[in-house]
C-alpha cells in the first residue's frame, strides 16, 4: 500500500517540526545503537533471553534463543534505520510505539520485582539499572508518541520507490551481521575479558574504595510484644528484653570490580590454581567450555595441534570447564584429550569467549588473544600467529580494518541507491507534463 499524502506543512509551527524531527533522531539513534549492540553479541542476547526464560518459567523456549536474539537485534536495527532517514513513516513510527507499548511496561515489572538484574537493552556496550532502563523507556515512548502523531511532518531522506530496499537491507544486513558474530568472537568486545585486559588488575579493589554499607536490624521480645532495635539502640545490658531474630539490609552497594569470580580449581586434587595460571610468564592456553556436553567437536584436530604446539614450546594448556567429572571422562574419550582440567563456575567461561569451546592465551594473566573454535589457527599456522602474541607483537590495527569494512558495507550501498534515487527523482520531475498535470508515463 502506497504510503498517504503528507500532510500539508502550512499552519504547523517551526517548534512542532523541531520537536517531531527530535524525537525522530532520538529513537533512530536508540534503536540503531541497541540494534547494533545486540548484533555485535548475538550469543550474549540469547544468554539474557535464557535469564527472561527462566525467570517466567518458559524453559522449554530456549531452544529458539539465539534465533530470537538475532532477529530482534536486526528488527530493532531496522525500525532505527527507518525512523532516521524517514522510510516507511507511518509503518515504521506505528511498530516503534508498539515495541515501545511492550518494553515499557515489562521493565516497570523488572525495576519493582527485579526477576533479571539486567535487562540487557544495550548488551555488555552500556549497562543499566532497571529503574535506570524503565526511565529510558519512558522518555523513548513519549518519542514514539509524538513521532506516530506527527509522522507525515518527518523528512524523508529517499522517495518511497526505494524504501523496500532499505527497510529489507537493514534487516538482512544486521541479521547477517548477528551470523558473523555468532560462528566468529564478537567483532567488539564489551566484556572485561577482551583482548589485552589483564585480569589480576581488573579482579583488584582500589585502596579508599567504598564498601557494602548495610542496616542491621535486631528483632526483641517484651511481656509477649516484638520491637525491633537498632545497632544503636537495642537492649543489649537489659535482660528483660529477649532476643528473637536478625536483619541485614544492604543499603548502599559498594564499589565491585570489572572481574569477580574468577577461580580456577584442579579437579584432581582441589588446588586453587589461579594465582599460578596468571602469573606464568612463559604462556598458558585455556580451552574453555562452560558446557562439554554441548561443545562442538568440529575443530578437534585444531585443538589437539594445539595442545602438541604448547607441548613443543614449553607452554601450558588446560581445560577449563563448568561440567561434571563423568562429562569430562566422556570428552577426553571422545576427543583423544591428552590436557588436565580445571574447574571454573560457568557464568565466569561464558563471559570469558563466546564459543563453546573457545581457546584462549594468558601471558602474565593478559589476556593476548581469543579464538572462536571455527578460527582456531590450523598447525602450519599456529608458530605464525601465537609467537608474535607472546612476543609482544600483535597486530592492532585488523580490528579496526574490519570494524571499517562493515561500516563501508552498510554505507555504501545505501549512498549509492541514495544517489539513483536523487537522480532519477529531479529527472522525473523535469518531464513535460500534459495538460491535464499528470507526468507522461514512459
Amino acid at each position: 500500500m502506497k504510503e498517504a499524502a503528507e500532510i500539508p506543512a502550512k499552519g504547523k509551527s517551526w517548534g512542532l517540526k523541531v520537536g517531531v524531527e527530535a524525537c525522530r533522531i532520538l529513537l533512530g539513534v536508540v534503536f540503531i545503537f541497541s540494534g547494533t549492540v545486540k548484533a555485535v553479541d548475538p550469543m550474549g542476547g540469547a544468554i539474557k533471553i535464557d535469564d527472561y526464560l527462566t525467570a517466567f518459567g518458559l524453559d522449554f523456549l530456549k531452544i529458539f534463543s539465539v534465533l530470537f536474539s538475532m532477529n530482534l537485534s536486526a528488527l530493532e536495527f531496522m525500525l532505527g534505520v527507518c525512523m532516521l532517514l524517514g522510510v516507511y513513516r507511518r509503518y515504521a513510527s506505528l511498530l516503534t510505539l508498539l515495541f515501545m507499548l511492550v518494553m515499557t511496561p515489562l521493565t516497570l515489572y523488572l525495576a519493582l520485582f527485579n526477576p533479571v538484574s539486567d535487562c540487557g537493552c544495550f548488551g555488555d556496550a552500556v549497562v543499566l539499572t532497571n529503574w535506570e532502563t524503565f526511565y529510558k523507556n519512558i522518555v523513548l515512548l513519549a518519542a514514539a508518541i509524538v513521532a506516530f502523531r506527527y509522522n507525515q511532518l518527518l523528512l524523508p531522506v529517499y522517495t518511497y520507490k526505494v524504501y523496500w530496499f532499505v527497510a529489507i537491507f537493514a534487516y538482512l544486513f544486521s541479521l547477517l551481521f548477528s551470523i558473523r558474530n555468532y560462528e566468529h568472537l564478537p567483532l567488539l568486545d564489551f566484556r572485561p575479558y577482551k583482548v589485552g585486559a589483564n585480569i589480576p588488575a581488573l579482579m583488584e579493589i582500589p585502596e579508599g574504595a567504598p564498601v557494602d554499607e548495610y542496616a542491621y536490624t535486631f528483632i526483641y521480645e517484651k511481656d509477649g510484644v516484638q520491637k525491633e532495635f537498632t545497632l544503636e539502640n537495642y537492649p543489649a545490658d537489659d535482660s528483660t528484653w529477649t532476643f528473637v531474630d536478625s536483619k541485614t539490609e544492604l543499603i548502599k552497594a559498594g564499589y565491585v570490580p570489572p572481574i569477580t569470580g574468577f577461580q580456577l580449581t584442579d579437579l584432581a586434587d582441589g588446588t586453587d590454581r589461579t594465582e599460578t595460571i596468571l602469573s606464568d610468564t612463559a604462556g598458558v592456553f585455556l580451552l574453555v567450555s562452560p558446557h562439554l556436553q554441548e561443545a562442538s567437536d568440529k575443530q578437534i584436530d585444531e585443538i589437539n595441534n594445539a595442545y602438541d604446539y604448547a607441548q613443543e614450546k614449553g607452554l601450558k594448556f588446560y581445560g577449563v570447564t563448568g561440567s561434571l567429572p563423568e562429562e569430562i571422562a566422556l570428552w577426553t574419550d571422545y576427543t583423544g584429550a591428552e590436557y588436565p582440567f580445571l574447574f571454573c563456575d560457568e557464568t565466569v567461561l561464558k563471559t570469558i569467549i563466546r564459543s563453546n569451546p573457545g581457546l584462549v592465551l594468558l601471558k602474565n594473566g593478559t589476556i593476548l588473544g581469543k579464538w572462536h573454535y571455527n578460527d582456531i589457527p590450523a598447525e602450519g599456522d599456529l608458530e605464525a600467529e601465537i609467537a608474535p602474541l607472546l612476543a609482544g607483537k600483535a597486530d592492532s590495527g585488523k580490528e579496526d580494518a574490519h570494524i571499517w569494512s562493515i561500516l563501508l558495507t552498510f554505507a555504501v550501498p545505501l549512498l549509492l541507491v541514495w544517489g539513483y534515487d536523487h537522480v532519477h527523482n529531479r529527472l522525473r520531475k523535469r518531464q513535460p507534463r500534459p495538460a491535464d498535470g499528470n507526468p507522461k508515463e514512459n
